[in-house]
């Protein structure tokens, strides 16, 4: 904590509290400054350029307006690369959703829709590689995990084949800046009823409907909100297309969420199951392409 004021000298910093939240690498810390709080993320060195990358995609979405941490500076500090953002008060979206009425939710899910269409609008440079390449190595890639596997979902064998019989659809896409972790996990709800985007450190480039591959959590939080999102995205006209995309960038992530989860016991193991079992059900074990969810709200 001595370091951390140090470091900072001009900030009148009168309180240091240590966040232990999230999945994140980074070390996280609430700083108390006069009336103001800020979060000052601490990174090792080696991660330098890519989050050089993650301050300057939060400083082009609140240059356009998107509901994120105000950035405030960003360098190296006793060996450490830091990043320091306003704070943002409120409550976690996954908490605070469920505590309010369907129509609320469903209209938040709307915002968070058009907030992340607007950051897919964002300037970025395609890539030397197609997608089709680059997500086709990561799917190889979550499938050799899933095989070396010792544990197996029941029904295993259905994401297996959707994902063979769909991996041309991510031919001639192009690429925009992600977030990389888009979920209610990472948004934060205020006292005015207002979401904020948080927590960008996944970011990277790639297709924009990719994006979604982590409704699965979003849905499983709040169902109108899920279904907000998409239509909110789409301004209500959601293309076919995207329904097939989708299932085959979340069939790809759970056969990679056993062989990660086996790090953090059996519990987290638990809920990968429950989760695979949720999403067969769904969709009909992969039956139809629209979730249940997304029917009942459509």
């Amino acid at each position: 904590m001595h370091t951390i004021r140090n470091s900072f000298p001009y900030l009148n910093i009168y309180h240091i509290e240590k966040l232990d939240k999230g999945w994140s690498d980074d070390d996280k810390y609430i700083l108390h400054v006069d009336e103001e709080k800020y979060l000052l993320r601490l990174s090792n060195l080696d991660q330098k350029n890519f989050k050089i990358r993650e301050y300057e995609l939060i400083r082009k979405c609140y240059e356009a307006g998107l509901p994120v941490q105000k950035p405030i500076e960003h360098g190296e500090a006793d060996g450490y690369y830091y990043l320091l953002l306003q704070w943002v008060e409120g409550k976690e979206a996954t908490i605070r959703l469920p505590e309010l009425p369907e129509p609320e939710q469903y209209r938040l899910g709307v915002e968070a829709g058009r907030n992340l269409r607007k950051l897919h609008q964002l300037d970025v440079h395609q890539p030397e590689e197609s997608w089709e390449s680059k997500m086709n190595r990561k799917i190889d890639r979550k499938i050799s995990m899933y095989k070396a596997c010792d544990y197996k979902f029941e029904k295993g064998h259905l994401f297996l084949e959707y994902i063979e019989a769909h991996r041309h659809l991510l031919h001639n896409r192009i690429q925009v800046l992600h977030h990389g972790d888009y979920h209610v996990g990472n948004m934060i709800i205020d006292a005015d009823y207002s979401l904020h985007i948080i927590d960008f450190n996944r970011h990277d480039v790639g297709e924009p409907w990719e994006e979604f591959n982590r409704i699965v959590w979003s849905a499983q939080a709040s169902p109108a909100f899920a279904s907000g999102q998409i239509s909110g995205y789409f301004s209500d006209e959601v293309p076919e297309a995207f329904w097939r995309l989708l299932l085959l960038y979340i069939s790809a992530n759970m056969l990679s969420s056993l062989p990660w989860g086996v790090p953090f016991g059996q519990t987290q193991i638990e809920i990968f199951m429950e989760q695979a079992d949720e999403i067969l059900d769904w969709y009909d074990d992969l039956r139809t392409v629209i979730p249940s969810w997304f029917r009942s709200f459509s």
